[in-house]
């Protein structure tokens, strides 16, 4: 791992933890997530500037990716621990399965699910690190992008 990524990463972590706590304020959450999938672009653009001249578009991808990796990777988990002391405050399970449609409740306990499941913390965490793996796929591929079109356009 270089340098350059591992120190892009950490800025971007920074900024991932406080784009993740910005969600939280209503009305912001959906620019919140716009501005971090810029970000993502952005930490690439950041790691690939940092790297030794002479930079190549291939090295530049890769500090990118892992710089990416690196935001997505403490941005998740930020928002996990977001995601669960929300459930907790909305009221927990009792809360969450009285929103739920009776018909739904119905068509799951057919299909042999128990709709707890979804409304424990253990499924918040779950449907969290699912949307975290798929962000950090996502993250390293825009960071790839950021740190090989700056690489590629900044050579020296």
């Amino acid at each position: 791992m270089s340098k350059a990524a591992l120190k892009a990463g950490l800025v971007g972590a920074g900024v991932a933890a406080v784009l993740s706590l910005l969600g939280l304020v209503p009305c912001l959450g959906c620019l919140a997530g716009i501005l971090g999938l810029v970000w993502y672009v952005g930490v690439g653009i950041l790691a690939g500037y940092w790297l030794q001249p002479p930079r190549t578009a291939g090295a530049g991808a890769g500090a990118g990716a892992i710089a990416g990796l690196i935001t997505a990777a403490v941005g998740g988990v930020v928002n996990m621990i977001v995601g669960v002391i929300q459930f907790s405050i909305a009221g927990g399970p009792s809360a969450v399965l009285s929103q739920l449609p009776p018909e739904m409740l119905s068509q799951l306990r057919d299909a042999g699910v128990d709709p707890g499941l979804f409304a424990s913390t253990g499924g918040v965490l779950g449907i969290g690190a699912v949307c975290c793996m798929f962000g950090l796929v996502l993250a390293a591929i825009l960071g790839a992008i950021g740190g090989a079109i700056l690489a590629a356009a900044k050579p020296d």
